[in-house]
């Protein structure tokens, strides 16, 4: 076994507003089509970005009763991604071998909110309220749903919570931790509590109540605030030997992790910080600026927020021949706050595979400069290397990097 062995993408799953699967999601964001909409139903007090009640046959109706729903909607990704991979039933002999690492920045919140209900109403606990709520729940369901025995990491990193795991279980499967990695994130924090809480902080956007998929505008001079979303996404990572070996198939290489902090403040990002995680990120890789062809943004549609990042993609790739496309797809699922990193990653790696990149959807006229914003429509080319961002309050920034498989080195 190679200690220099690539990482490669072998499968891949996800659950958003834009349905179940991970084409639903990517289709709909090449479209432009927005999941988001007025929320509570009944009351259509915010704009948000649910899962659709009905996901068809493979629906949420099918899943453990006993688990909170960011782990339910885990499972349907990580069940999709794992068929993808040929993995349906993980052979007994690589069980030890094969680890769960997994993010989510609010967890189990709505068997913390159930769970303060019931005191307030001197109602007693679930009895299984601690383990429901605990931050691994996701990573226990996932490896006893797939009899996993190899290393498992829960990451807590706010918004940047998958994206660190992907980059941390990659830096494991290079040092030979293990030889397959089911990663991913999750949230669903569509909950008076969760929503009240941001509300308060006040970046939620204001609902747009005669158009309401367009609440959300990243990048767009009548921008007004961030949609929360729910959803999950699992990628199925393998060593380069151990996939060539099973004869998978790959969908492209993840090659480079930048994770990067700011140490400056706790809700206003600095651009020097996120260039270093992108900077990161492309040596990681043994890549240059001038590789990137396509950058899948944080943007999440608070105007500090995009022009900070905006000077960030500036500052990092000023200097080449050709700037690298960039659209926030969250215009049309929302933030899915410790998830984003994981459900960006799936829409960046089919870009590379279809060769088409995303819009930034009801993207109409910016207020940010110098940066290659694709509006409108999908923008159609070869694309060999792109980056996802994914940046959280409290300063943490993660960039990763994938490229194309086999890679023309």
């Amino acid at each position: 076994m190679s200690l220099h062995d690539r990482v490669v993408i072998t499968g891949l799953g996800a659950v958003s507003a834009l349905g179940l699967g991970a084409k639903a999601l990517f289709a709909g964001s090449l479209a432009g089509r927005s999941g988001i909409r007025l929320w509570p139903p009944e009351a259509g007090i915010w704009a948000a970005a649910p899962v659709p009640g009905n996901l068809g046959p493979v629906g949420m109706h099918q899943l453990p009763a006993h688990v909170d729903r960011h782990v339910g909607l885990a499972t349907l990704a990580v069940r999709e991604a794992m068929a993808d991979a040929g993995l349906e039933n993980v052979p007994a002999a690589e069980s030890a071998s094969t680890g769960v690492y997994w993010g989510t920045g609010v967890g189990s919140a709505a068997t913390v909110e159930d769970s303060y209900g019931r005191l307030h109403a001197g109602q007693r606990a679930r009895p299984l309220t601690i383990l429901l709520a605990m931050q691994n729940a996701a990573v226990a369901q996932i490896a006893l749903d797939h009899g996993l025995r190899g290393p498992q990491l829960s990451v807590s990193q706010a918004c940047a919570s998958a994206a660190a795991a992907i980059g941390e279980a990659m830096l494991a499967l290079r040092w030979g931790r293990a030889e397959r990695i089911v990663v991913g994130g999750s949230e669903a924090p569509l909950l008076a509590g969760q929503l009240l809480a941001w509300d308060a902080l006040r970046v939620l956007a204001k609902a747009d109540t005669l158009s309401p998929e367009q609440s959300c505008r990243p990048f767009d001079r009548r921008r007004n605030g961030l949609v929360l979303g729910e959803g999950a996404a699992a990628l199925v990572l393998e060593r380069e030997s151990v996939a060539r070996r099973r004869g998978a198939r790959i969908h492209a290489e993840l090659c480079g992790y930048g994770n990067a902090g700011d140490a400056s403040h706790y809700a206003r990002p600095d651009p020097a910080g996120q260039q270093r995680a992108m900077e990161l990120a492309l040596q990681d890789a043994g890549l240059t600026a001038g590789d990137i062809g396509y950058i899948n943004a944080h943007a999440t549609a608070t105007s500090v927020g995009d022009a900070m990042e905006a000077a960030a993609i500036r500052n990092t790739f000023g200097d080449v021949q050709k700037s690298p496309s960039v659209s926030s797809t969250k215009a049309v699922h929302g933030h899915t706050l410790g998830a984003a990193g994981a459900l960006e990653l799936v829409i960046t790696v089919l870009a590379l595979a279809r060769g088409e990149c995303p819009p930034t959807a009801h993207l109409e006229e910016t207020d940010v400069e110098g940066v290659d914003l694709i509006s409108g429509t999908a923008r159609r080319g070869p694309v060999l290397a792109a980056l996802s961002n994914t940046f959280a309050f409290g300063g943490s920034n993660v960039s990763l990097a994938v490229r194309q498989y086999p890679a023309n080195d």
